[in-house]
């Protein structure tokens, strides 16, 4: 028999995290393409992220031709690194007389890729990147590298350099409650074992 599902967060009924995840208010429009492929994957973050803010929408798919024509004439920007990419902080220092349209990748690195080798379009918009270094809160997988963070992560980073310092760190704590019930399921040990970061020598 299978477990009963939330609707709205698609989490097992007795892990519900919808307690957990706030309704927070941006500036900006916040447009999330979901890779087909992570819509059922157990770190669903780009769902949490979504469900977080006001203005945010998840649409999954690999072709988006619709979008091209939606927000044309719109100020739009990709969170995406490249060589172009214009650092967040660069762009909170500007002025702003329009809505502010921003466009999220979500699925692995070659998922993400392969979203804007589907939609040219998109990997034609000025990007956006974030500091250098940031360090994921994922304690249950080893990033490939500094700066490899979860969507909801990126997001918080993001939104918080636009927008202000903390507003959306609340966007965390049903990821933070996600993670701790994953490690609770396999057991302190096994986690301590396969996935706990060794502490650097002082």
């Amino acid at each position: 028999m299978s477990r009963v599902h939330c609707p709205r967060c698609q989490r097992p009924q007795s892990h519900c995290l919808c307690p957990l995840i706030p309704r927070l208010a941006s500036r900006t429009r916040v447009l999330i393409l979901q890779h087909p492929d992570e819509v059922r994957h157990a770190l669903n973050t780009a769902r949490l992220a979504a469900l977080g803010l006001c203005n945010a929408e998840l649409r999954i798919g690999e072709h988006f031709p619709e979008l091209e024509a939606e927000l044309a004439g719109r100020q739009v920007w990709l969170l995406f690194p490249g060589a172009a990419a214009l650092h967040v902080e660069a762009l909170a220092g500007q002025a702003c007389g329009e809505e502010r349209v921003l466009i999220v990748p979500d699925g692995t690195w070659r998922k993400a890729r392969r979203l804007l080798h589907c939609n040219p379009w998109l990997a034609a918009l000025p990007r956006l990147s974030l500091a250098e270094g940031l360090v994921s809160r994922y304690r249950l997988r080893k990033a490939p590298g500094p700066g490899a963070l979860s969507t909801v992560e990126a997001l918080v980073h993001c939104l918080n350099a636009l927008e202000g310092q903390g507003r959306f760190d609340a966007l965390l704590a049903p990821f933070e409650a996600l993670i701790d019930g994953q490690i609770a399921a396999m057991g302190e040990e096994v986690f301590r074992r396969n996935h706990l970061r060794e502490s650097p020598e002082t």
